[in-house]
């Protein structure tokens, strides 16, 4: 009898959840996209990680709370601390003064136009030549890319892996982003990477997926994509693709407490691109398009 009695009590103490469904009536919200994923052969100097959605706003190389750790070939982080994708305003506006101040006279190496009189960094000789359709395939000869370490980084990259890491914010409609090699840019409302400077290189895009996630996390939360990995021994170019519904997803606690999450379902397909008999067109890399349902999920807790 007693220990019939403990039984029950527990039982009363606890708490059941009741799923409801409702058309999701929210406008104007932002989504949150946690990620982290690692290249275990693709260094960071070679990756970036871009975001865009069906109202035509694009992120180009992702400027806040993302993190690149270089790994070594066995997956160790590399002794150097993680960089962040971006420097707040003030930063970039000293750092843009004293490289003037200090390397005013160096030239565009013959790219010059009224946008770019002369080019400090070596980010602006490769805008400068991007601008006038040249490739950009000489990097040792350039004084600002040696000076910055450009080249070494990429030297660097051909023996490191990658992991990229944290969260960006996008508008709560449909869209994409990936994480692919080449510098990107935006031009005439299409979307680039620059792989000019790249050629030759060959890119293996197997990755794992520690965690992926919309939203914040909530009790019994399942991400299908948490620890799932894709391998192709293939050096040619990969395009791996993520094809997301993600599902507005609330969660009212027992003791009042609201959270706002989303939970997903995914398909998955990859392919070969980059030319060639069985090449079709497109960049090696992972691509995540999602798009949301019109439905939401409310969960309550409530007390038995």
């Amino acid at each position: 009898m007693f220990v019939l009695f403990v039984s029950e009590f527990n039982y009363y103490l606890t708490t059941e959840v009741h799923p409801e469904l409702f058309v999701d009536t929210a406008r104007g919200q932002k989504l949150k996209i946690n990620v982290d994923m690692t290249f275990p052969t693709v260094g960071c100097s070679f990756l970036t990680l871009d975001a865009m959605d069906v109202s035509g706003e694009q992120q180009i190389d992702v400027l806040h709370d993302i993190f690149k750790q270089r790994l070594d070939l066995d997956g160790i982080e590399v002794k150097a601390e993680p960089s962040k994708e971006g420097q707040s305003s003030e930063s970039c506006a000293l750092n843009h003064a004293l490289s003037s101040f200090l390397f005013s006279r160096f030239s565009c190496y013959g790219a010059e136009s009224e946008a770019h009189k002369c080019c400090n960094t070596c980010n602006e000789v490769r805008e400068a030549y991007r601008q006038k359709g040249w490739a950009f395939v000489d990097a040792q000869n350039i004084e600002q890319c040696m000076r910055e370490g450009y080249v070494s980084q990429l030297e660097e990259g051909k023996n490191e892996g990658c992991r990229i890491y944290g969260f960006l914010e996008v508008n709560k409609v449909a869209g994409n982003f990936h994480v692919a090699p080449g510098r990107s840019f935006s031009q005439h409302h299409a979307h680039i990477h620059d792989m000019q400077a790249l050629q030759g290189m060959k890119f293996n895009m197997s990755h794992r997926i520690q965690h992926l996630s919309f939203g914040d996390d909530y009790p019994g939360q399942v991400n299908p994509l948490d620890a799932s990995e894709q391998v192709t021994e293939q050096a040619d170019f990969v395009m791996f693709s993520y094809y997301v519904k993600v599902v507005p997803t609330s969660y009212l606690r027992a003791n009042g407490e609201f959270v706002s999450s989303n939970q997903y379902s995914v398909t998955k397909h990859h392919k070969k691109v980059g030319g060639g008999i069985l090449g079709e067109q497109g960049l090696p890399g992972v691509f995540v398009t999602y798009e949301l349902s019109p439905m939401m999920v409310k969960y309550t807790e409530k007390n038995r």
